[in-house]
């Protein structure tokens, strides 16, 4: 099976570990002191919510470590642009959507990182894919679910 290609910025990439380190040595073990404090309570496992609840928060860390882990061992870092001609992968780009006078600025960042809150978009996210490769003054067009929208690309850094 081949492995999907992770892309995460450096500040990404610790981010990620040190929420796997906590996942691993906080919630791990916190999680495990409930598991054997619900079974110490004792009656039976088919009806010890407590033990249910604990196993289910015990599935979801574990899953989160999985997941964590295999973008962390996948990870390609990006580095900064520095500008250029096109837009490529950790580039920050100014852009300004048709009709307003308003500027946004967006990082193009890997799916893992994408927090658009913080101006992280995902170069799988259709506003990233449509920005790739473009240069200063190029428009694109995403299609949105109130209709298109059109963005003027002002700068690239």
């Amino acid at each position: 099976m081949v492995e999907k290609v992770e892309y995460l910025t450096p500040e990404g990439k610790a981010s990620l570990e040190k929420r796997l380190e906590y996942l691993i040595n906080v919630r791990r073990p916190e999680v495990a002191e409930r598991l054997k404090l619900a079974l110490e309570d004792g009656g039976e496992l088919i009806e010890n919510n407590q033990y249910e609840e604990a196993k289910n928060e015990q599935a979801f860390v574990e899953a989160e470590v999985t997941r964590i882990s295999q973008i962390l061992r996948q990870a390609i870092l990006i580095k900064e642009t520095g500008g250029g001609d096109t837009i490529q992968i950790g580039s920050t780009v100014t852009v300004t959507e048709k009709g307003t006078k308003e500027t946004e600025d967006y990082r193009l960042v890997g799916p893992a990182e994408a927090n658009p809150r913080q101006g992280k978009i995902s170069i799988e996210s259709p506003l990233g894919r449509a920005l790739m490769g473009k240069k200063v003054g190029d428009k694109v067009t995403i299609k949105a679910p109130d209709g298109d929208l059109t963005f003027v690309i002002k700068t690239i850094a």
